[in-house]
């Protein structure tokens, strides 16, 4: 195991903010996360793992412990006619497994195509996207419990799937790293076409059955349209993604957000969908952009993306504080004007 000192992060992160890690560890295999683990444990080190670094803001102060960046690699599979299990290490790409997976004409996580970050990112999360959420095709997630050092099997259920959410950044935060996600994924399946977005690509194309080739390009493309696909020299990729989690609220709170709506905004239709136990998912890109900021709004350094209301960017030389006067900014007016309190997606790390 290397260990390097006062390493700078943010050109770690799709963001680019952030100060150094005190100190710093690349793991290329279990046991290097298992020693950098006690390093951090023998000497009362804060620790966060990184991954991709597409989905968190870091402090302009950095972090004062170990920053451990999981880079585990190695994807196998095996299967039957009818499904496919794809064993993926944690350092991965993520958007490269999801091209293997369609490349072996396997259903289940197509619509996640283009989401930057890697493996060991997407239970954490529960990432999703287009109507799908890679909690459906989990079976199994290989973990560190790090105060034990025990490498423990997660089922499914173990993980406590929600909406954007597992034990791994909720009721048990901070205590696992994830080493490998294992997919069940349906062989010649069906794509999932449930969102307008996709919806209206292949109505345009005038293609009535896609295949999941096509679906994972569309929503690549669809993606890029909106800066969401990290492109090289994009501006508007500099980013962590989808700001704001979409609220989840009861069927009577979206009745009186609707009745805001009509007087706030008349003309314009406020966008739900049903969620589970009979709630309602309002979007959040909608909230923001009635509350008056709009594509290719700027504060400084930073604003909103020219492309996608969800997404702040830093424009260049941004630090930490910027995105986080923005946040402020945003949160504050939506609450005042919806009553809604949004909640950030990102991990804000070293605050």
């Amino acid at each position: 195991m290397r260990t390097q000192e006062n390493i700078p992060l943010a050109p770690l992160t799709t963001f680019n903010v952030g100060g150094p890690a005190r100190y710093f560890v690349d793991a290329h295999s279990e046991h290097e996360v298992s020693e950098a683990v006690a390093f951090a444990l023998a000497r009362k080190l804060p620790l966060f793992v990184l991954g991709g670094g597409s989905n968190l803001v870091i402090s302009d102060s950095g972090w004062p412990g170990l920053v451990l960046k999981v880079s585990l690699a190695g994807v196998e599979f095996e299967g039957d006619l009818k499904k496919m299990l794809f064993h993926a290490s944690a350092g991965e790409s993520w958007d490269s497994l999801v091209a293997l997976a369609v490349s072996k004409n396997c259903g289940g996580i197509e619509c996640l195509s283009g989401i930057p970050g890697t493996v060991g990112g997407t239970p954490v999360q529960n990432v999703g996207a287009y109507g799908q959420e890679v909690s459906e095709a989990i079976t199994r997630v290989r973990a560190l419990e790090i105060a034990t050092g025990a490498l423990l099997d997660l089922s499914n259920a173990d993980c406590g799937f929600s909406y954007r959410s597992s034990i791994f950044n909720g009721t048990r935060r901070g205590e696992f790293i994830v080493l490998e996600v294992s997919y069940r994924l349906c062989r010649n399946a069906e794509p999932k076409i449930e969102y307008a977005d996709v919806k209206s690509f292949f109505a345009a194309a005038n293609v009535e059955k896609p295949t999941l080739g096509q679906v994972r390009e569309a929503v690549r493309s669809i993606r890029q349209s909106k800066a969401m696909l990290l492109v090289e020299g994009d501006e508007d990729c500099r980013s962590a993604g989808s700001f704001f989690k979409n609220p989840i609220v009861s069927a009577t709170e979206a009745m009186r957000i609707e009745a805001v709506a009509q007087k706030f905004a008349p003309a314009a239709l406020l966008p739900r969908y049903p969620s589970a136990d009979g709630k309602v998912k309002i979007a959040a890109a909608w909230l923001v952009e009635q509350s008056g900021f709009h594509k290719g709004y700027t504060l400084g350094p930073v604003g909103i993306s020219r492309k996608h209301t969800l997404a702040i960017v830093n424009r260049g030389g941004a630090t930490a504080k910027d995105i986080l006067a923005l946040k402020d900014q945003i949160e504050k007016k939506v609450f005042d004007i919806w009553g809604v309190s949004l909640q950030p997606e990102p991990v804000f790390v070293g605050f």
